[in-house]
């Protein structure tokens, strides 16, 4: 058997990669170094901009050619920076030298020795996955979630009305509506969203052990700490002053723990609608083309829904797994973020490959009404509920002598089926005032959904 040609061994750069390929701009080692790149000229740049240690300010075109280092940053440079890596077998050390010998090329070599100028790697490292995990946050994850929170909002306004017997555990309960049930998860995700928007990207930028030793030692006179807060807001980053050699990465696990609660939620949605398509409430409309089982002709099988959960299932497992494994570094500094920190973009990649399972499947389904209303018909029992609680009120305003409502009921539809006319027939019998007995008798499993259509509403609240 001949070897097979190189293949991508995670789906999500294989059979998915037409769904999250676009987090490859951010969260791979290509995008990682473009943003080591910016971080590196940047501050170049902001020594010379203040003329540090008797350099001089670049001029316009000179720092425009050096900052084009990263806005043209492509295959010439990924490709050198994997050869200068083979040799100092340190991924920082060589984006350093990249940058000393785009230095050479401009005629910068006299600035060349403040190139990386007290750092550590982790203080371009830091800043570099604070710039990325943000901008695939900000540009890619959030707006597919809040394409999925429109859709689900969407679904509750149309759907605000239709009735539908609800389920408490298992068993048939106080009807609701499809648009209501929607608008809880739209409530659900749209605080989360917010959460995640209000996320601090924190960034250090302090040195070997967070204490600014090299900085004063090179010059005591300077502010090195309002330098290097400066510094990290110029990036559009929050700063955090009291560090280790590493950022703590405490804001990298509150954002993982907020996505993976997303997560949560949404797999919960796609169990329920899982659900609801089993029990003929929500039908599939047929896709052209489409098989849904190899031997059975006539199956449309669920496969968006299931396809998320299980890929929520794999971001969420990821993401706790970062948040806990993160927040620990032995002393001032061990190397098990490192290799962690490369799997953000796979774990962002499963929820964003979840959400976009989820967006498409809501495309494909649709409540089917008569069911929705067959299973109202056929479970007139609920409304005991309804039955005992104005019999209580009754009682209460000395319209009714009944003595124990609830027990009355119980006994009427504990475990049974009744029908109308037989629940008729038991409201005629009851003690209780004419105004009362007159909306019970009015009263059916399709009406008797509370405010749920009007609770839709609080989704603009």
């Amino acid at each position: 058997m001949s070897p097979l040609p190189e293949q991508p061994i995670s789906p999500l750069d294989g059979r998915y990669r037409s769904a999250v390929g676009e987090l490859g701009e951010h969260l791979s080692e290509a995008g990682l170094n473009r943003a080591r790149v910016r971080v590196e000229v940047e501050w170049l740049l902001y020594l010379t901009d203040h003329e540090l240690f008797g350099s001089q300010r670049l001029d316009l075109e000179q720092a425009r050619r050096l900052r084009e280092l990263v806005s043209g940053f492509d295959q010439a440079e990924i490709d050198e920076l994997a050869r200068l890596e083979a040799t100092t077998r340190h991924d920082v050390k060589a984006v350093e030298y990249l940058v000393r010998a785009k230095l050479a090329a401009l005629g910068l070599s006299s600035v060349a020795e403040l190139t990386h100028f007290a750092c550590t790697s982790e203080d371009i490292n830091n800043l570099s996955y604070a710039l990325t995990i943000g901008a695939a946050v900000r540009e890619i994850w959030l707006p597919k979630l809040h394409a999925v929170v429109d859709a689900l909002r969407a679904w509750a306004v149309e759907h605000r009305s239709d009735a539908m017997l609800a389920h408490t555990h298992g068993q048939p309960a106080t009807p609701t509506t499809v648009g209501k049930e929607f608008a809880v998860f739209v409530r659900r995700l749209e605080r989360i969203a917010v959460q995640v928007e209000s996320t601090e990207y924190l960034g250090k930028f302090s040195g070997a052990t967070g204490s600014f030793a090299a900085h004063v030692a090179a010059d005591a006179s300077q502010d090195w700490p309002a330098i290097s807060r400066e510094f990290v807001l110029s990036l559009g980053l929050d700063w955090n002053p009291l560090t280790t050699q590493i950022e703590p990465h405490d804001w990298q696990a509150e954002l993982y723990s907020r996505i993976s609660h997303a997560n949560r939620v949404l797999h919960n949605l796609c169990t329920d609608i899982w659900t609801y398509v089993s029990m003929g409430y929500f039908t599939q409309i047929p896709q052209a083309g489409a098989t849904g089982s190899s031997t059975m002709p006539h199956k449309i099988n669920p496969i968006r829904f299931e396809n998320a959960e299980a890929n929520f299932e794999l971001s969420s497992a990821l993401l706790d797994s970062l948040s806990a494994t993160l927040v620990t570094s032995r002393l001032q500094r061990d190397l098990t973020d490192s290799t962690t920190q490369r799997n953000v973009g796979v774990a962002i990649g499963h929820s964003l490959l979840a959400l976009d399972n989820v967006l498409r499947g809501l495309s494909e389904i649709a409540v089917d009404t008569a069911k929705l209303d067959a299973d109202l018909d056929g479970n007139w029992e609920i409304l005991g509920e309804a039955i005992q609680t104005v019999i209580r009120a009754e009682v209460t305003a000395g319209r009714s002598s009944i003595a124990d409502p609830y027990a009355l009921l119980k006994e009427l539809t504990r475990g049974k089926r009744i029908g109308q006319q037989e629940l008729i027939e038991f409201i005629d019998r009851l003690d209780i005032g004419a105004d009362a007995k007159a909306r019970l008798r009015e009263l059916t499993p399709r009406t008797y959904v509370g405010l749920s259509s009007e609770l839709v509403e609080y989704l603009d609240s």
